[in-house]
């Protein structure tokens, strides 16, 4: 049965962090051991929050893994460079098959629901030239809490109206395909790295290479 709405992730499956990677590297000598250990805090730390039901917002989230990551290597850096490698999150890169692909699903209703701000969501979708092709854009901020929670896959149903499992989950985080998977939606993982499946058994419905395959699949 095809979907009547496609709902989105943004960070790593819209949108590309390898620019988070390019501005650590004009600012430190240790770029590839910045970029992964912000990565990996920010989103321990959303995980965390969730659990114990601390909520601050994703920009917030990213700046806390940010200072952790700078303290944990001994890189000192101004607020200047600071600055400019947390701005690095609003104006990253669509990945190159993005564009086209949405154009091709164009015809169902096209959401993104991530755990970005909505001040994030909007500056980063914008700078990407993508934000027209959402109708919705959906933030955890909405419900105070994150992914894999169900209440901020709930949005999505609540949003588009549409029944839950008439809904496309599409994201290159596995384990996010997992949590709207247990939710109800049906989901589809971006596997662009060819990474193992996780073990939660939660399986995707439909598996991707890129948003190329995922609109030949549903075209």
């Amino acid at each position: 049965m095809l979907p009547q709405a496609i709902v989105f992730d943004v960070y790593g499956t819209l949108l590309d962090p390898a620019a988070v990677a390019d501005v650590c590297a004009a600012i430190t000598d240790q770029p590839g051991q910045l970029a992964a250990l912000w990565r990996q805090k920010q989103l321990e730390y959303t995980w965390l929050r969730g659990l114990m039901g601390r909520y601050q917002d994703f920009w917030a989230v990213t700046g806390a893994a940010l200072d952790y990551a700078l303290e944990r290597l001994a890189i000192t850096i101004d607020e200047r460079h600071k600055a400019r490698l947390m701005d690095a999150w609003l104006s990253l890169k669509p990945y190159p098959e993005v564009d086209g692909a949405l154009s091709r699903l164009a015809p169902l209703s096209l959401a993104v629901l991530s755990n970005g701000s909505p001040a994030m969501l909007e500056a980063g979708l914008r700078a990407a030239g993508l934000r027209d092709r959402f109708r919705h854009l959906l933030s955890a901020d909405a419900v105070r809490t994150y992914k894999p929670a169900p209440a901020v896959y709930a949005l999505a149903e609540q949003h588009l109206g549409v029944p839950r499992e008439r809904l496309l989950f599409v994201s290159a985080n596995a384990w996010d395909v997992a949590g709207a998977k247990a939710f109800g939606l049906s989901g589809a993982w971006v596997n662009r790295a060819a990474a193992p499946p996780e073990r939660l058994d939660v399986a995707p419905d439909l598996v991707v290479h890129d948003l190329n395959e995922l609109a030949a699949h549903i075209g």
